[in-house]
This record gives C-alpha cells, sequence and structure tokens, in this order.
C-alpha cells in the first residue's frame, strides 16, 4: 500500500470547514486538483453516497462514501483497473475557532507498491491543492 497525507490549520470552525469540504459537487470551484464532479448521489452524498470524480492526474472514476461521520469527515473508495484508491477528510477542533484537516490518499495493493514513485509527485501536488483551497474557502466567510 502506499499512502500520502496532509494536514492543514484552518481559522475556521469545524462545522464551517465540514460544511465546505462535505459539499463535494462544489470541489471544482475551490480546488484547481478536481476538474468535475457529478453525479452525486443522494445530493449531499452521505453514507453509501457515490459520487463521480475527474481528478487532475487521475482518471475519471466513481467513488462511494464507506464511512461518513456528519461534522468530522468522510472516506471514500474508487477501483479502476484493478487498482483500490481510498481518500480520507477529516476535520477536528484546533482550538477556538479553528480547525486541523488532515486529507489523505491511500493506494491499496501490489499497484499502490509499484507505482508509488510515480504517483508520488501528483498526490502530494493534488493533497497540497486540495488543503490549500479548503483553507481559502473556509476562510472566506469565517
Amino acid at each position: 500500500m502506499a499512502h500520502w497525507e496532509r494536514s492543514i490549520t484552518i481559522e475556521a470552525t469545524p462545522a464551517r470547514v465540514w460544511t465546505v469540504m462535505s459539499d463535494v459537487a462544489r470541489w471544482p470551484e475551490w480546488t484547481a486538483s478536481i476538474r468535475s464532479v457529478e453525479e452525486v448521489t443522494p445530493p449531499g452524498l452521505g453514507d453509501g453516497g457515490t459520487a463521480v470524480v475527474d481528478a487532475v492526474g487521475a482518471p475519471r472514476s466513481k467513488y462511494t462514501v464507506t464511512r461518513w461521520e456528519p461534522g468530522h469527515g468522510f472516506d471514500w473508495e474508487t477501483k479502476v483497473r484493478g487498482v483500490r484508491t481510498i481518500g480520507g477528510h477529516w476535520v477536528e477542533p484546533a482550538g477556538e475557532g479553528r480547525s486541523r484537516v488532515t486529507l489523505a490518499i491511500d493506494v491499496k495493493g501490489l499497484a499502490g507498491t509499484l507505482f508509488r514513485p510515480l504517483l508520488s509527485r501528483t498526490m502530494n501536488r493534488n493533497l497540497g491543492m486540495e488543503a490549500e483551497g479548503l483553507k481559502r474557502r473556509s476562510e472566506e466567510a469565517a
């Protein structure tokens, strides 16, 4: 398995960050790492929900929510060409009016191990863009 992770402190409450982070249909508005998010079902996502995501450097794929904790975070996963990818999006309090967000990507199986050197640049870049974009959007209305 290959694992990438990025954490960031945001000057906004966890509730505000959750509102932005959980509205996956709007991600292309605030992160350049996502070209589009379509077919979000049910609207607002939720446990077992799905969305078709077109991310920079990755094949367009359908993600399914495997863990959903409203106000705290979610994990979702996809399987494309036999490669299982899991994305984690979690927020926690970091002092009054502040949040700590942790974003993670895991690529399971032999593909993750073999292709880690090739994937690292894209994964780190995308996690960075997502973290910074989430920070900007969450702090806009904070």
